[in-house]
């Protein structure tokens, strides 16, 4: 079968203008102004008049078997639904373990990459989570990236935060070396994720990692950098020095008034900085926990991060922060594909995986998804099944 979506306006993410594209085996096979393709019951044409076609979103940091447990286990978040992922055309995404690597484990994230990647979306994995010595499921970081198939690096490894391991230079020199080789013979991108936390310290041990040993600043890529407008600049100073950096998408009111800046927000002020645009990526943070504590950093209420956020804060930073489509539609489509090694996703682009959003023009409200050739989402229907679905 092939598809053929005619009268859209492509942004791939850079705007290509009013074009069809033609779908074939999975792929995006030709894109041009008007193709005439007529192959009878052998070609499903949609008439995408009135709609903006885009890369379908690119989520760099999913909890997709829950998180949260820092008030008990009565605190653990849900796993992520494959339809919440649709809805929000996400089309591929990394799984992550977050604080608890205990009672959620390394087979469990394997599992749920596997099952998501068989209901139809691309599906990838850190190994570890935010503690050192780094957890893993075949006896070392580095053969997991070798071996497993959907694992690309390793996270969400915690530093600046009282939940971490408190790791040193050498311990971050060590797993960046592992991540970068495992990534090397394997083809990955062997990327580390950080997770950054609330301590002033913000990004120090990054920088003098990359200063004390042979580590490239690009091998790190943290996230959560719209915690503090503090971290936020260290983040542009970062990124200067070569690295690129993640916002999360997911927030809440409580998180704002101690400092979280939305990540629409945070794209304006980190282009007003003088930031590269290539150097940012949002990711949802989804199914994780958005923690309320008190003077005493005791839990005092929590909140679950939500995949549709990524999509929310794109639209964000165009209708109130008059960021250009093309500059926002990157942070959640080629920037996070380029660094997580995902070389066939993100762009609208001939021989590219066939993983496409269709937005309404005036809302930019997601329409239809596709992923991998296959509709999941037309006009406003949910079309894709699970296993569980009648």
């Amino acid at each position: 079968m092939f598809t053929l979506i005619k009268n859209s306006e492509v942004y791939a993410p850079h705007y290509l203008g009013k074009c069809d594209v033609l779908i074939a085996d999975g792929r995006i096979a030709y894109i041009d102004s008007e193709i005439d393709f007529a192959m009878g019951e052998l070609i499903d044409v949609v008439d995408a008049n009135g709609k903006i076609l885009t890369p379908g979103f690119v989520d760099s940091l999913v909890h997709i078997t829950g998180g949260g447990g820092e008030g008990g286990f009565n605190t653990r978040t849900p796993e992520l639904d494959f339809f919440d992922a649709v809805n929000a055309g996400v089309t591929s995404m990394v799984g992550a373990l977050g604080t608890d690597a205990t009672t959620r484990t390394l087979g469990d994230l394997f599992g749920k990459t596997q099952a998501l990647n068989a209901d139809g979306l691309n599906c990838f994995m850190y190994t570890g989570s935010y503690e050192i010595p780094v957890k893993n499921i075949s006896g070392s970081l580095r053969d997991d990236i070798i071996f497993i198939d959907p694992v690309i690096g390793v996270g969400e490894i915690a530093i600046a935060d009282k939940r971490g391991s408190q790791p040193t230079t050498h311990e971050l020199a060590r797993i960046a070396a592992d991540a970068r080789v495992g990534g090397l013979l394997s083809g990955k991108s062997g990327i580390v994720m950080i997770h950054t936390g609330a301590s002033e310290t913000y990004l120090d041990i990054l920088h003098e990692t990359c200063r004390d040993y042979d580590v490239g600043i690009n091998q790190f890529y943290p996230t959560h950098i719209n915690r503090t407008l503090s971290l936020l600049q260290a983040g542009a100073e970062f990124t200067k020095q070569g690295g690129t950096i993640d916002l999360t998408a997911s927030t809440n009111d409580h998180l704002i008034r101690t400092g979280d800046i939305p990540a629409g927000e945070g794209l304006a002020k980190l282009l007003n900085m003088g930031v590269s645009p290539d150097k940012i990526t949002f990711s949802s943070d989804a199914q994780g926990s958005l923690p309320h504590f008190d003077a005493n950093g005791r839990l005092d209420g929590l909140d679950i991060g939500s995949i549709s956020s990524l999509h929310f804060e794109m639209v964000r930073a165009v209708k109130d922060y008059d960021i250009t489509l093309d500059k926002s539609l990157a942070c959640i489509t080629r920037n996070p594909a380029k660094v997580l090694g995902l070389k066939q996703k993100g762009e609208v682009k001939k021989g590219f995986d066939a993983d496409l959003c269709l937005l309404d023009r005036d809302s930019l409200a997601v329409n239809s998804v596709m992923s991998r050739g296959k509709w999941l989402k037309l006009n406003n229907k949910i079309v894709g099944k699970t296993a569980f679905s009648h």
